[in-house]
């Protein structure tokens, strides 16, 4: 596969609609879900730029979480509309930073706000160099 020349987008958002399986009886989002959601604003941040995960599997590159941060600040509840922000914070020779911001819409309150650390490494599980493109224009 041909990898673009550089990333161009750094920040992506995403509605993220919960699931009933993703509640508890009270209609709250379980703190376990919150996880999942960064994952999926991390996939269509890296598909903004034209690209998949399969895409860098492919050719060896591959994404482990190596730190994750959440910090609650308000109840997400079943079936609600919510906005996830996901930004790409800092790219070095070896892992990717992303941080999260999860707001009810047309409020703007702050649900949650998190960040990642993602380690590139090959297919053995061992450190490799991070994508030169996916450094930050």
């Amino acid at each position: 596969m041909k990898f673009p020349e550089k990333t161009t987008v750094q920040s992506q958002q995403i509605t993220v609609i919960p699931r009933y399986c993703e509640t508890d009886q009270a209609g709250v989002v379980h703190h376990s879900v919150f996880p999942v959601y960064f994952e999926m604003g991390r996939t269509e941040l890296l598909r903004a730029n034209g690209l998949a995960y399969k895409d860098l599997e492919k050719e060896g590159f591959y994404m482990v979480v190596a730190e994750l941060f959440i910090k609650y600040r308000s109840p997400a509840y079943y079936d609600e509309k919510l906005d996830l922000v996901t930004e790409c914070t800092k790219v070095s020779a070896a892992k990717i930073e992303h941080s999260y911001k999860l707001t009810r819409p047309g409020t703007g309150i702050l649900l949650a706000e998190g960040s990642s650390i993602l380690a590139c490494v090959d297919d053995k599980g061992k450190p490799k160099r991070v994508p030169g493109f996916m450094y930050p224009e």
